[in-house]
């Protein structure tokens, strides 16, 4: 299968998603929409996967790609592409499908549970200020008590995901050193976890999510 990557910064990379594609001997390429990149044909493209970023989808006016990238994302869904959103992605998502997107009650950082909709709990890797409404149609697969919609599926081929279980260590650095500020402005948050605290989960992330992202490999049929 061909995968592509919509990527919106540089250190919000497919990550271990990307690593179990190329080891599955699928094709995956990646537009950096920062670096000013065109957006790709959806001719060749089996998969559309769409990464996050400290953007928000309402921000068009700083970053006039996201025009043109939710006119992709909205032809993928209408032309029966897997489409799979990860945080932003996932907004992008909910928004091209008529949902509404707007700022979190507080913010959710750091290493904290998702609650499936069977009761069993997961502990994965949050970083997010917005959240959204889910869309017609939408099945709920996962939620916290910050963030209610935290996964979800419409149909068999569209998936969002608000945490992020693509996430490698290095993933992780990147955002502490380009979004770290976050942590200091909402220190003493209920779910926004410190620095040391953050690097000390990343050091155990095998054991915590790697269900969730052996489990989108299974949904995007790898």
């Amino acid at each position: 299968m061909n995968f592509h990557v919509i990527q919106h910064v540089s250190f919000e990379t497919a990550g271990l998603l990307g690593e179990l594609i190329r080891t599955k001997g699928h094709s995956l390429r990646t537009t950096t929409v920062f670096n000013g990149e065109p957006l790709p044909s959806l001719r060749d493209v089996d998969g559309l996967i769409v990464m996050g970023g400290p953007m928000s989808i309402h921000d068009e006016a700083d970053y006039p790609w996201l025009v043109a990238e939710k006119e992709l994302i909205a032809a993928a869904i209408r032309d029966g592409k897997r489409v799979l959103g990860i945080c932003l992605g996932a907004q992008l998502i909910a928004a091209v499908c008529g949902a509404h997107v707007y700022r979190a009650p507080q913010k959710e950082i750091g290493w904290w549970p998702v609650k499936r909709a069977d009761g069993t709990e997961t502990i994965v890797f949050h970083w997010h200020g917005e959240t959204f409404d889910l869309p017609d149609g939408a099945v709920l697969l996962a939620s916290t008590k910050a963030c209610v919609n935290q996964a979800f599926t419409i149909g068999d081929r569209v998936l969002g995901i608000q945490f992020h279980p693509e996430v490698t260590e290095e993933i992780i650095r990147g955002m502490l050193v380009h979004e770290g500020w976050e942590l200091e402005e909402d220190a003493g948050s209920p779910y926004v976890q410190g620095a040391d605290q953050i690097l000390e989960g990343a050091r155990k992330m095998a054991v915590l999510d790697s269900e969730w992202i052996e489990w989108v490999a299974k949904w995007l049929k790898l």
